[in-house]
């Protein structure tokens, strides 16, 4: 049992009133929160993403101007995959709905996703690996989508070389630099041999030995599954996934250039 609350409350009485009645309401007052009735729920963090998250997926696959088969397709798998209970499924449904709506307030989405981010980096990579596949279900992407992935990325601290890579890693080409993306799309996951393991690390094929080694260290550290704590299995399952992709990249870049 706790105890600690009690005496930081009773000092803190004592030091405000002087007085052994301080004492006593410090005492009270820290034993509540040694109880934990003064301290604010905590939100479980596998469940508080979900609604922003495919809110904003309704206004991505709307922002060209309609929804496609193949959107409500790519959605549905995410569900699927993620292993949504009913009472979440129905949730994740009504908000994308809601997010194909004209008016829906992204910012706000937005922002409630930066949120349960809470500056983590590993968290945001996860957000964008979801939204991914939803962004480039119909091919290439289009100027709607890259605002407002765009408009993600700024708010999550995630730089466009950054997403860029985590495209080429799903096997999506994208160019970071240029004004607009790339128009070609490569096949999505199971086909690791044909994606450029330099735009998997985000680098150029110019870079150098060591540029290379810490861009690998980094990444790796990013991506690490073990960080990310109380996230649901398929978030677990695909940062594992892609820390084998990033290991593959960089194995590919080593036997190439002979990195020790």
């Amino acid at each position: 049992m706790s105890i600690l609350g009690k005496l930081i409350g009773g000092l803190i009485g004592f030091l405000l009133f002087r007085h052994p009645f301080g004492i006593l309401i410090g005492v009270a007052i820290g034993h509540l929160w040694d109880s934990g009735a003064m301290r604010p729920p905590r939100p479980a963090a596998s469940a508080t993403f979900i609604a922003p998250l495919f809110g904003l997926a309704g206004a991505i696959a709307k922002s060209d101007g309609r929804v496609s088969e193949q959107e409500i397709a790519a959605v549905e798998n995410l569900m699927t995959r993620m292993q949504l209970t009913p009472a979440q499924r129905a949730n994740a449904i009504e908000r994308f709905t809601a997010g194909k709506q004209d008016g829906f307030p992204v910012h706000l989405a937005i922002a409630d996703l930066k949120a349960w981010c809470h500056g983590r980096r590993d968290l945001a990579y996860l957000l964008l690996d979801m939204l991914l596949d939803i962004v480039y279900a119909e091919g290439p992407l289009v100027p709607g989508k890259l605002a407002i992935v765009r408009q993600l990325c700024w708010a999550l601290g995630v730089h466009e070389r950054e997403l860029a890579a985590l495209a080429a890693m799903k096997g999506y080409a994208y160019a970071a630099r240029g004004s607009g993306p790339d128009s070609s799309r490569q096949a999505p996951h199971g086909n690791a041999p044909g994606k450029d393991p330099y735009a998997v690390l985000g680098l150029e094929r110019n870079a150098g030995d060591s540029e290379i080694k810490r861009a690998y260290r980094k990444l790796i550290s990013q991506h690490h599954p073990d960080k990310l704590g109380d996230v649901p299995e398929e978030l677990k399952r695909r940062a594992e996934e892609r820390a084998r992709e990033i290991n593959t990249a960089y194995e590919r870049i080593r036997a190439e250039r002979h990195i020790k």
